[in-house]
């Protein structure tokens, strides 16, 4: 998959994806990321991207033509979906995640300041997605978040694809705990089920445990789980 990163700070994404798995994917060839700075297309000889809003208010809006050019400069696949980063947007969840890992590039627009001028929405008409009801300081780390949740449903970004498949709300309910050495730390034990190589008893323990953990640290998947059965 292609991610073509919009944002006026380019070394964060860069950074990010230099290390650790998604280093891995970058280099088999799995993911490929692009990070695009607005500022490289504005005409504003100091290459200027916000102004204050019309109207009054505080703080800066961005402006449209960089993000609008920057956008355009992209060359885009017949599969691709372009994402807003938005406290507006929907809530960032799995089933979203495995929705937008279906296509071949992704194109992602981080924020700045007050947002973004009401016509860049207009022209781009991307799919707006939030991590949740807070505001953070700019669009990146949303950004990085869903590029690496999205890179971890693709075939190869992890050693093994079941590791995805067992994640927290991949099945509508929380992990699983997991335990490894020593057997036994400050009286602890590892639970003896996941000792004795019986893959039927521990598929059930770990269901058995995934249901209440849910259950009690989350009741809102848990009934939601409940009625899907």
């Amino acid at each position: 998959m292609i991610f073509d990163v919009l944002t006026l700070f380019p070394e964060m994404i860069e950074n990010y994806c230099g290390f650790s798995i998604m280093k891995r994917a970058i280099d088999g060839g799995i993911v490929t990321i692009n990070a695009i700075n607005p500022r490289d297309f504005t005409l504003n000889k100091h290459k200027k991207v916000d102004d204050t809003p019309y109207g009054g208010g505080a703080g800066m809006v961005l402006m449209p033509q960089p993000y609008v050019d920057a956008y355009e400069s992209i060359k885009q696949c017949d599969n691709t979906v372009t994402v807003m980063l938005s406290p507006q947007g929907e809530p960032l969840n799995d089933n979203i995640v495995n929705d937008l890992a279906k296509y071949d590039q992704m194109i992602l627009l981080c924020g700045h300041y007050e947002g973004f001028d009401e016509r860049i929405r207009e022209i781009i008409k991307p799919r707006e997605i939030s991590l949740g009801d807070f505001v953070l300081t700019g669009g990146e780390l949303p950004a990085l978040c869903l590029i690496d949740a999205v890179s971890r449903k693709l075939d190869g970004t992890l050693g093994k694809i079941e590791s995805a498949a067992e994640d927290s709300f991949s099945n509508g309910l929380l992990e699983y705990p997991h335990y490894t050495k020593p057997r036994v730390y400050r009286g602890l034990k590892v639970p003896e089920v996941l000792l004795n190589g019986n893959h039927k008893d521990i598929n059930e323990f770990r269901l058995e445990k995934s249901v209440e953990r849910t259950k009690t640290k989350r009741p809102d998947l848990y009934k939601k789980w409940v009625e899907n059965k």
